[in-house]
């Protein structure tokens, strides 16, 4: 029985002309160390504010109001004070929300109707408010979208203010509002941008923002838009900017043509304006302010908002003491909602639960890591990395082996940053396509047969001491397991997802909105080659990525760079490799320099990050030995993701 109908039977055992029993103060129930769904979702009440902010992003001289839209249950009009869900978004009007591109709708008086996604749903009844923000210069809120930066980010900010009594909001008939019906304790949730907005506000150290749920999320804007030095795209900022804004274009011109300038596609450098999109580590928001605690989620093969995006972040946090958690799965660009959606659902309900009801459910005490290591193959460990992973130092030999010893001084391997077929260097495919085979533009190291099975869990890092006939080369370094094998075939089109036409609910439904969502399921492909590990570096950065120090042709250089991380399972009687390389065309959009790079393979290796059961991991790799007769594929290929921001 809900809470409104338990009032309402003590109201009529009040007989005749007997004075009424008072109302009873409305309650959160809690069960098995969770909350119940007593609360009424049907009736809950539906309204929206505009929260005056700090900023003024389109600079017309008033300072935004970032439009909110609110749900909660009745009770909380008499009495009931209830914690904030909360999900800011510049995605509401445009691409939509959720593997279904879910949109707000509104009534006749603009109050919201339709929430997008499942969590107002599931959680209104249990005892929660939930807050679908528009982000600044997006769908209803005033101002323009900056992609990342200080306005983006404070906008949310001011909504936390406000409701923890430190801002103004106003009514649509503009009074003031105020939000007397929360405990003020706030949880930030989102997917891509929305949990990159979670990481941003949590990185401002703002007071009443309990913990934050990003999934798939960006933390250091540079990173998303290239890798030391090399550019993933051109014009990613200005662009993404436009997308977001369904105004009038001309309206937040001017702000577009400064963000084309701040990010310098010129050059690929970090700088001043780069620095206030970076929440690690940034002018606005920063790591070591965080307050919040996190649980994470992120694909390890998701090649939009690539992974070190969350593993930057997790160290960074891990070295403040932050609470954390995480889920990393095998998928790109995906919701675990769409992943793992039972178990994801019940363990969010727990975490939120514990940090914002402050119920002792003992969710902190379990592993910190929830790991898919294989389609639909789960396992737990204590934190993330793998405690037991032990750097194994793998380095390059003579005839192409890739082993534990050091090759002979003197030896020497080389290749050029070289144009492809198209002008912008060799597709992935080329590259890891028999790697015996002498081609000029990689050259590729290859393990004998895995005697044992271990797993990579952490972040590879490659050491190259090279010469180059030019001032600097875009260097590409791929670590790549060579077995046949079922994987999740993260690089189609669902990013290892297929969308079924059969439904599941998690919450209650009205006619507007319902909380049914088509099931899902992985996604495979068999094939003989995978790339495990990417990175790229541009060689006049290696020293730093804001002043770049050309090389002198014809002097060797030890530069080094980690890859993006991973968490792989290495097979016994698989073989593993590194490929060094010029320009990806496939993940790079820059020009080839056509400079010569050799290789002093005496200098030069990659250390993997390895869990094994031996004592030592580095029994899971065989001596090396001089390279057999390749019973590969010649011709492999590699379809590229298609770039995807939502």
């Amino acid at each position: 029985m809900t809470v409104a109908a338990l009032t309402g039977a003590a109201l009529a055992g009040a007989g005749g002309g007997a004075t009424a029993l008072a109302r009873p103060s409305p309650k959160i129930v809690v069960k098995d160390g969770v909350t119940q769904p007593v609360f009424s979702y049907e009736d809950a009440i539906r309204e929206h504010v505009y929260v005056e902010s700090s900023v003024d992003s389109d600079r017309d001289g008033r300072k935004d109001r970032v439009n909110v839209d609110i749900i909660r249950p009745k009770e909380t009009e008499h009495g009931l004070k209830v914690p904030v869900i909360m999900d800011e978004s510049p995605y509401y009007d445009n691409a939509g929300r959720g593997n279904e591109s879910e949109l707000k709708t509104y009534d006749a008086g603009g109050n919201p109707v339709k929430f997008p996604l499942y969590y107002d749903n599931y959680f209104v009844p249990r005892g929660y408010a939930f807050l679908a923000v528009d982000m600044v210069g997006t769908t209803r809120s005033d101002g323009c979208p900056v992609s990342g930066g200080p306005t983006d980010v404070l906008g949310g900010k001011a909504v936390v203010d406000w409701l923890n009594g430190r801002a103004k909001a106003y009514g649509p008939d503009g009074d003031p509002v105020r939000a007397t019906w929360t405990t003020g304790r706030t949880g930030m949730i989102g997917k891509s941008y929305d949990g990159t907005l979670a990481n941003g506000v949590a990185a401002t150290g703002v007071e009443g923002l309990e913990t934050i749920v990003p999934i798939s999320a960006i933390s250091s804007w540079y990173d998303y838009s290239r890798m030391n030095g090399v550019k993933y795209t051109d014009d990613e900022q200005p662009w993404l900017a436009s997308y977001v804004d369904t105004d009038p274009p001309e309206k937040c011109a001017a702000v577009n043509a400064g963000l084309d300038e701040g990010e310098d596609d010129a050059t690929g450098n970090y700088n001043a304006y780069w620095k206030t999109a970076d929440y690690r580590d940034g002018t606005i928001a920063r790591a070591s302010r965080v307050r919040a605690s996190i649980f994470a989620a992120h694909g390890v093969n998701d090649l939009n908002v690539k992974d070190d995006q969350f593993a930057e972040w997790w160290q960074a946090l891990a070295r403040r003491g932050v609470e954390r958690k995480v889920w990393l799965t095998q998928r790109g660009h995906v919701d675990p909602f769409d992943t793992r959606r039972d178990a994801w659902a019940a363990t969010l309900h727990r975490w939120f639960d514990h940090e914002l009801q402050k119920i002792p459910n003992g969710i902190t005490r379990e592993p910190r890591a929830d790991i898919e290591i294989g389609p639909d193959q789960w396992i737990t460990q204590p934190d993330w990395p793998a405690r037991d992973a032990r750097g194994i130092v793998l380095r390059p030999g003579a005839g192409g082996t890739l082993g534990l010893d050091r090759a002979p001084r003197g030896t020497t391997a080389a290749f050029t940053d070289a144009p492809g077929p198209r002008g912008q260097g060799y597709a992935e495919s080329a590259m890891v396509a028999d790697p015996t085979a002498a081609r000029p533009y990689r050259t590729a190291f290859v393990s004998a047969p895995l005697p044992r099975t271990g797993r990579l869990s952490g972040t590879p890092d490659a050491r190259l001491k090279i010469r180059l006939d030019r001032p600097t080369a875009n260097l590409t370094a791929l670590l790549v397991d060579y077995g046949e094998d079922t994987r999740v075939d993260y690089l189609g089109s669902g990013s290892g997802i297929r969308t079924l036409g059969t439904e599941d609910c998690h919450g209650e439904s009205t006619p507007a909105d319902d909380a049914c969502y088509k099931r899902t399921e992985v996604t495979t492909v068999t094939s003989p080659v995978n790339v495990v590990a990417r990175g790229w570096l541009d060689a006049q950065n290696a020293r730093s990525l804001s002043r770049p120090r050309p090389l002198e042709p014809g002097r060797y250089y030890t530069v080094g760079w980690e890859t993006l991380s991973q968490e792989y399972l290495l097979k016994k009687g698989h073989r593993l490799a590194l490929v060094l390389a010029g320009t990806d065309a496939d993940y790079n959009a820059e020009t080839p320099t056509g400079a010569q790079v050799t290789l002093d393979l005496r200098g030069s290796s990659v250390t993997v990050p390895v869990a094994a059961a031996e004592d030592d991991p580095a029994a899971m790799i065989a001596p090396p030995r001089p390279a057999t007769t390749w019973r590969g594929p010649a011709e492999v290929t590699l379809p590229v993701q298609e770039r995807e921001l939502y």
